[in-house]
């Protein structure tokens, strides 16, 4: 690598890991905000809740990291023309292939970084997060319930709560159990507590009636009571039996599920699998465009207003498009070719564009400067 080619490399760098980083955060915070209800109103502990965002991180790296390299491929061939440093190069004999050199280098660290997240971080996230969930839920019912809201713990069990007093009681209380989809069963009562310990939780509740209704027969049997507890550990599941969904599974189980999944499941894993190395390959794409954009054609100093815009335009489409295809993927598995279609179009148009670019300014003959 020549000392242009790392010069032009660590500049696009920089700037690539910078707005990564940054866009990382912001959106980090947006997503970690839903998290500190938990913390303020509910009682988790901070260091649970420090986790729970840690563990979302990886889940929008793979949007902001190619966002971030075309930012930092457009922001430094944009000022290398305003300051003339890429008219020096060109009438060196750098030709649009040889400029775009180092932006391929970096794309492919990029690329390198996107399969890390896709082969492990990102289903080993989204595996921790998803098994800290279940946990909180289970074992925390009280600090996931809010006032006046129907709160579903499972398809089976849904609380509700009118209030809460200052002893952390809660008042208005309907619980809804379908565990015994035979026998429903309704709890209303007047006030209750929740006691957490290591084998579960427990719903302790006063002044109520506890109603259950036989579909076989038809009856409804009311009994009213004084006291009452209902034992939440029932329906609980080890993480570990719990069904791990698309997000959570590597590479291997995508696309080599097993059998007994029914086929809308299967299909689902299989796009997800291709989701995962369409993703990286589209930091070639967004690198290439501002290149294909600002390259080829003359230079002016004051300024490349129109095709900086332009490359922003087809950033756009092509983002929008290739989100556009993984939808329709996520119906019709026959469209995942077009996956792949959608995210190598840009660069080879791109190469097009600056090959054919080099072959009519002419290699090694200074490119025309506009003042």
């Amino acid at each position: 690598m020549s000392v242009l080619d790392r010069y032009v490399l660590r500049q696009s760098l920089s700037i690539m890991l910078f707005v990564t980083a940054a866009l990382s955060v912001a959106v980090w915070l947006a997503q970690s905000l839903r998290l500190v209800d938990l913390i303020v109103n509910r009682g988790l502990a901070i260091e649970m809740f420090l986790y729970l965002a840690l563990l979302i991180l990886p889940r929008f790296l793979d949007i902001v990291l190619p966002i971030g390299a075309f930012i930092a491929v457009l922001f430094v061939f944009n000022r290398l023309i305003s300051e003339s440093e890429l008219v020096v190069m060109r009438a060196a004999g750098l030709g649009p292939l040889a400029l775009a050199r180092p932006v391929f280098v970096l794309a492919g660290i990029g690329f390198i970084a996107l399969m890390s997240l896709s082969a492990y971080f990102l289903p080993a996230s989204n595996r921790a997060f998803k098994d800290l969930q279940f946990e909180i839920r289970n074992r925390f019912v009280s600090a996931l319930l809010q006032e006046g809201t129907f709160t579903n713990f499972s398809d089976k069990l849904t609380i509700y709560i009118g209030g809460r007093d200052d002893r952390g009681e809660v008042t208005g209380l309907l619980i809804s159990d379908d565990r015994d989809p035979q026998q429903p069963v309704t709890i209303l009562a007047e006030r209750g507590a929740f006691a957490d310990d290591a084998q579960g939780s427990r719903i302790i509740m006063v002044n109520g009636t506890h109603q259950r209704f036989d579909r076989a027969t038809g009856k409804l049997s009311v009994l009213t009571f004084d006291r009452y507890t209902l034992d939440l550990n029932m329906l609980r599941d080890a993480p570990g039996v719990r069904f791990r969904d698309a997000q959570e599974r590597f590479l291997d189980e995508l696309f080599w599920p097993p059998q007994q999944l029914d086929p809308a499941t299967r299909r689902s894993f299989l796009v997800e699998g291709h989701q995962r190395i369409v993703v990286p390959l589209s930091i070639f794409g967004f690198a290439m465009i501002p290149l294909a954009c600002l390259l080829p054609g003359q230079l002016n100093r004051r300024g490349q207003l129109r095709r900086v815009l332009l490359a922003v335009a087809l950033a756009f489409v092509f983002q929008a498009v290739d989100l556009g295809v993984r939808n329709l993927a996520g119906r019709n598995t026959a469209i995942i070719p077009l996956m792949y279609l959608t995210v190598l179009l840009p660069l080879a148009l791109g190469l097009g564009v600056l090959l054919f670019g080099g072959i009519k300014a002419g290699i090694g003959r200074p490119a025309p400067v506009t003042r």
